[in-house]
């Protein structure tokens, strides 16, 4: 029997067109965060300097995505003229004089007994910020202390997750009714699925508080005696503080998921916030906060296991 033979002349104009197809880009790695600059100073003298401070990594993919999350943070602020954000990783700078100069410091990082701000020196360096008129923001798990730190906690933030009192489910915050405040310009009433603390514990008669975002949790969610005891409250999830001296600060505890960052209002709220907290005035309609969808997908930190959530994205 006679052997057909191999069309060489087929297979050879095959791989020439292969070698000559154009090489598909390959896909950005979501986990490489080397090209976020870190600690990179202002060179500017008149710019408005904001610190943000991103935890270590914790939680989940796709949740607690601190560096991710001040990552963009630091892209939102630049699209406002003037504001120079300076990022930094792991909970507290590498370099001494990043805090020097700052207009606003900004911690999103896990708190509690952990909290880096109650670690070595770092209380007594925060103090100094808040002695000179520093604007203070906490975000998420941040605005968590133990209630041995509630004196000057109240004093910095005017409110704080205090453990055993205050609760952490995760609902749908249906914000409806957003007060006149610099922090809500261009903020449209808006719902949203987070981890809303709530049962906050606020400075005395809320002296210097005013609350930002106010919805009612389903009563499943009051899990703990304290929140029981207010069934079907308004509770205050986020709150700006008014300080004794001038300074300004601001607690927000949402930011579990990173995916909601690609929600408009949610992200303009906070830029608002923290250029307010920073004494920069915030423009009637609201400061800028452009987001390229795919840059939710972006700094992450590698958490092994399941692939972190598709990103969302809506106003």
């Amino acid at each position: 029997m006679m052997r057909k033979r191999f069309p060489y002349a087929v297979l050879l104009t095959g791989l020439l067109a292969l070698a000559a197809a154009p090489a598909r880009a390959a896909e950005p790695d979501p986990y490489d965060q080397s090209g976020v600059p870190l600690e990179v100073q202002p060179t500017d003298p008149k710019a408005t300097k904001i610190v943000l401070v991103a935890g270590h990594q914790s939680h989940g993919p796709g949740e607690h995505e601190f560096f991710a999350g001040c990552a963009i943070l630091m892209k939102l602020l630049k699209q406002t003229p003037g504001v120079a954000p300076v990022m930094v990783r792991d909970g507290w700078p590498k370099n001494p004089k990043t805090f020097e100069g700052a207009k606003a410091v900004v911690f999103f990082m896990d708190g509690g007994g952990g909290h880096p701000i109650l670690q070595k020196d770092h209380r007594a360096v925060v103090q100094k910020l808040i002695d000179q008129g520093v604007g203070f923001v906490n975000l998420h798990y941040a605005v968590e202390y133990p209630k041995s730190q509630s004196d000057h906690i109240l004093s910095w933030l005017g409110g704080f997750y205090e453990p055993g009192f205050s609760i952490n489910p995760h609902w749908k915050g249906e914000f409806k009714d957003l007060p006149d405040h610099p922090v809500t310009r261009g903020v449209k009433p808006f719902g949203i699925q987070d981890e809303w603390y709530f049962n906050i514990r606020f400075a005395p008669a809320m002296k210097g508080v005013t609350p930002i975002l106010k919805a009612v949790p389903p009563e499943n969610v009051r899990r703990n005696e304290a929140s029981k005891k207010f069934p079907g409250r308004e509770e205050v999830v986020a709150w700006t503080f008014e300080r004794d001296k001038g300074g300004r600060s601001f607690g927000f505890t949402g930011g579990h998921f990173h995916r909601n960052w690609g929600d408009e209002n949610f992200r303009r709220l906070v830029v608002n916030a923290i250029l307010w907290t920073a004494h920069v005035d915030v423009p009637k309609e609201g400061a800028k906060v452009d987001l390229d969808p795919a840059d939710l997908n972006k700094n992450l930190d590698r958490k092994g296991g399941r692939k972190p959530p598709k990103p969302k994205t809506g106003t």
